[in-house]
């Protein structure tokens, strides 16, 4: 898996078993690689200003990085190749368009490498049947989440904070059908831009929040961003660097401009909108189904490279006051783990021929089984 914000590679050997409310899954072991920083420029580049050329072979340099992940991943949990039933690769999504005239996504990372230097069967390009069908091609982590954290007694939210927010809602005993997820805005994606355009680009993100932790939240900036159509708009809905990359923090900096804000100040505002922003989906979405009592049992579920900003951890505990915060480490996954953990889910349900799509999350049509296969195997 790699997300939004381009900063590396997770992957994850998985043992698993059972399917829909019987599956299991145990993580064997996690690997992370970040992408060399020149390389981590170029994807961010053809995101938006990409030429064919371009897009073309970094889809097979792409390949090659996620296959020596994958071999890396599996020497750490002590296996070989051979002992590995399959590999599902989400990729890298270089642009989503689900709200073009013709709907569309492209994820890079050519299956085929993957499975030409590892000998195992590939499962990719998971977006793209979903999208056919009607759907969004997002969020696709809603069906591992439900079979990984439904509780009988208690609801919970699932929230993701990659480069983009999402979140899974989870009614108490729900079944697949409802379950509800959508996109909530950017995660950390506007922060690590405004961190990486302080720190000319030494540093990703804000490590710890330390930039954060020294700045004032602008009201009058915060509320002009929460003026973004894409919050207001309706679930199933997904958004991305299209939306929040480039041109919108070209716009915050244009808007700061006369509010003579420090660095600290804009990176702290940034992460204020981010909690705002998912706080705003709570409460105009998820909250107005679940009762006094539902509220009193909500324990929300933090994930991704957001989860460990103590800043941004902080802010939305201000903001939902009682409700029981909580990490996917308090479940045994590693942050860093969960999403690589749900595509091995997917590709696990793709080779038993089972939809791994949630139609009430993505808006298609029906449920389908999910990506192309392609197979391992030495001549």
């Amino acid at each position: 898996m790699s997300g939004t914000s381009a900063d590396g590679i997770d992957a994850v050997v998985a043992e698993i078993s059972g399917s829909r409310g019987g599956l299991r899954a145990r993580v064997v072991a996690h690997a992370h690689r970040s992408f060399p920083l020149e390389l981590r420029r170029e994807i961010l580049d053809v995101c938006l200003h990409g030429r064919v050329a371009g897009i073309c072979e970094l889809n097979f340099v792409l390949g090659e990085h996620f296959a020596r992940v994958a071999l890396a991943c599996i020497r750490k949990a002590g296996l070989q190749p051979k002992d590995i039933a399959a590999i599902g690769s989400h990729g890298q999504t270089i642009h989503h368009l689900p709200n073009a005239r013709t709907p569309s996504t492209l994820q890079i990372g050519e299956a085929a490498v993957i499975a030409e230097r590892t000998g195992i069967t590939t499962i990719a390009d998971f977006r793209v049947r979903d999208m056919a069908a009607g759907g969004q091609g997002a969020p696709l982590v809603p069906y591992a989440d439900w079979a990984l954290f439904t509780n009988r007694t208690r609801p919970r939210i699932v929230q993701n904070i990659g480069g983009i927010g999402n979140l899974t809602f989870l009614p108490a005993g729900t079944d697949l059908g409802d379950v509800m997820a959508f996109d909530t805005g950017p995660g950390n994606m506007v922060m690590d831009a405004l961190v990486s355009r302080a720190t000319k680009g030494r540093q990703a993100f804000d490590r710890g929040g330390r930039l954060a932790v020294r700045g004032r939240v602008c009201e009058k900036l915060l509320a002009e961003m929460m003026s973004h159509p894409f919050l207001m708009r309706r679930p199933p809905k997904t958004t991305g660097r299209e939306e929040f990359g480039e041109g919108f923090v070209a716009r915050m900096l244009a808007a700061a401009k006369g509010l003579r804000l420090r660095d600290e100040d804009l990176v702290a505002t940034a992460t204020a909108y981010t909690a705002e922003t998912i706080c705003l989906a709570y409460r105009r979405f998820v909250f107005p189904k679940l009762t006094a009592g539902d509220l009193r049992r909500l324990q929300i579920i933090l994930g991704g490279g957001g989860a460990k900003n103590p800043v941004l951890r902080r802010m939305l505990g201000a903001r939902l006051g009682t409700a029981e915060l909580l990490t996917h480490e308090d479940f045994g996954i590693a942050n860093g783990a969960k999403e690589a953990l749900a595509f091995a889910i997917l590709a696990h349900e793709t080779l038993r021929g089972r939809p791994g799509n949630v139609p009430n999350a993505t808006g298609a049509r029906r449920a389908v089984v999910l990506g192309k296969i392609v197979t391992g195997g030495r001549n």
